[in-house]
């Protein structure tokens, strides 16, 4: 059996029944195509989920009765990923796995290498609203009661100051000698870990040396020399296991 399907609302329903309308209704009846009798999930993005099942599928909309509601503590540590800029749909591709692999917030990082700038105005408002629409179908494909935040875009200072305020910081970077799975008794428990990916052509010294100063350590995964649209993925899954985000 299938899992059921998760719809995003801006609020769980109060009472027993509901109409979900909108872009939302109508995916679920034009798309999913849903009967009645069929399962489906409703959260709100910031941890609440309820229940529920189809009454009536409509043009559309989709009539449903409110089941068992519920409210998910989010994981901890929250991990909040600094992704680089990456050039065309392979930024996408790197929000999309992480949103997917648990990420709990996304800082878009002007890194000094990135080869697209996200210049303010239309085009890096384009591009953003591209990463969040992304963010948002990749949290319903994973049945996530979490929405991850993309935020605006950040340069290496911001990004440097957040990395002081966090619980922890990671930067991976090919050229570092400490592994993350070395890590696994050190990595914080709760509060922010902040987890920084470069882009294609790596992050540059000084940008390692200003993020190492403001309290982050470089590490690396493996032998292997990842992409910047599968490194941060991969490194949320080997952080699932080191800390308790998966138990």
């Amino acid at each position: 059996m299938s899992t059921a399907p998760l719809f995003l609302v801006d609020a769980l329903p109060a009472g027993d029944r509901a109409v979900l309308d909108g872009p939302e209704g109508r995916h679920a009846a034009t798309v999913k195509r849903l009967r009645a009798g069929e399962a489906v999930l409703l959260a709100d993005g910031r941890g609440g989920l309820a229940h529920a099942e189809v009454d009536v599928a409509g043009r559309d909309t989709v009539e449903l009765t409110i089941g068992d509601r519920t409210v998910l503590a989010p994981p901890a540590p929250r991990v909040l990923l600094a992704q680089a800029l990456v050039k065309g749909d392979r930024g996408e591709l790197a929000v999309e796995m992480a949103t997917e692999a648990g990420v709990d917030g996304i800082l878009p990082w002007r890194a000094s290498r990135c080869v697209v700038r996200w210049d303010d105005g239309p085009r890096g408002d384009k591009a953003l609203a591209r990463w969040r629409s992304t963010v948002r179908e990749a949290t319903k494909q994973a049945r996530r009661p979490w929405l991850p935040v993309v935020e605006e875009p950040v340069t290496t200072e911001a990004l440097a100051r957040r990395v002081a305020g966090a619980a922890g910081a990671l930067v991976l970077h090919e050229g570092a000698t400490t592994r993350l799975a070395e890590l696994a008794g050190e990595l914080p428990t709760a509060g922010d870990l902040l987890l920084v990916v470069g882009p294609e052509g790596g992050v540059s010294d000084a940008e390692v040396e200003v993020l190492t100063a403001a309290g982050a350590r470089p590490v690396r995964l493996g032998h292997e020399v990842l992409r910047a649209s599968t490194a941060g993925a991969v490194a949320l899954g080997a952080l699932g296991v080191l800390t308790g985000r998966w138990h």
